[in-house]
């Protein structure tokens, strides 16, 4: 199999989250963002807004404090891939963007909510821990 790193999988933040969050499945405890971003290779900045997010979703809990950090809230079998995708998506579709600026659009946008739909479902067959086991 050929690893292309060149060719993000699903949003940017996708990736940072998953591998974050095997992370504190393995460590069985909880983790400060310095230490997750150490091991992610990641700004700890850009790691604490993905874990905001996860936050919200209620994957992860947030300790704060001198010994706060961050675990899981749920099992790694009760994660499911597309969990994490829903968590971490942006909100770029969001976005107004007049018509006569973007011919095409509305089919575009039917496309890519299909392929959304379509994704959505391959990952909830997946969970954090059938990552883990590879």
């Amino acid at each position: 199999m050929i690893c292309n790193r060149s060719a993000p999988i699903g949003p940017p933040r996708f990736g940072t989250a998953v591998h974050a969050l095997i992370l504190l499945a393995k460590c069985e405890g909880m983790l400060s963002s310095a230490a997750i971003a150490c091991d992610v290779q990641s700004h700890a900045t850009f790691l604490r807004r993905v874990l905001a997010q996860l936050t919200h979703a209620g994957i992860v809990e947030a300790r704060e404090g001198r010994n706060g950090g961050y675990y899981l809230k749920r099992r790694s079998d009760q994660i499911t891939l597309a969990d994490i995708f829903l968590a971490v998506q942006s909100d770029c579709t969001e976005q107004e963007v007049r018509e006569e600026c973007a011919p095409g659009r509305q089919k575009l946008e039917a496309i890519m909510e299909e392929v959304q739909k379509q994704t959505v479902e391959l990952l909830k067959q997946h969970t954090l821990a059938d990552l883990m086991q590879e």
